[in-house]
Parts: C-alpha cells; structure tokens; sequence
C-alpha cells in the first residue's frame, strides 16, 4: 500500500498519509479541516529485502562468461560447468 502526501490549502501543512489504491483521496485537514489537495510524488526505488536478493542476480553479464570454454592459468581449455538454474 502507498504513502500519499497531502498539502492542506488553508493552512499549508503537509502530511503523509498511507492508503490503498482503491481508497478515495483525503479531503480535510487534520489540523484546520481546511480542504486538502493529493500532490504528485515522484516515488521511490523498488527495493529488494529478504534472503535471495544480491546484487550480482541483476548484474551485467560479461561477455566472456557466455564462452562455454575457459582458459586457465596453463593456457589449457577446460569445459566450464553449466548453471542448473531454470
């Protein structure tokens, strides 16, 4: 559910105030009564929390990971294991 924030047009005080989508907007003031307008926010990130979320889950791949073979120091090639991940 989102946080709205509100501006009373009587007395200008801005507050928060967290409601569904489905809910219809404030129309008073908590201090005055005085009528409230919804103001347009700009939001905020999308944000990951919790066991199973890293960094690297969503970073670029680098092309010479995609190679299904790999030098190693020797300059020998040996097959690289496939990720079992579906």
């Amino acid at each position: 559910m989102p946080t709205y924030d509100y501006k009373c047009q009587k007395c200008d005080h801005i507050f928060e105030f967290f409601q569904t989508m489905s809910d219809l907007p404030l129309t008073n003031c908590p201090e005055c009564t005085g009528k409230v307008r919804r103001l347009v926010s700009g939001g905020s990130g999308l944000i990951f929390k919790g066991s199973g979320f890293y960094l690297t889950d969503y970073a670029k791949k680098n092309s010479n990971e995609k190679k299904t073979e790999k030098s190693t120091k020797t300059g020998k090639k040996k097959p690289v294991k496939e990720s079992t991940k579906s």
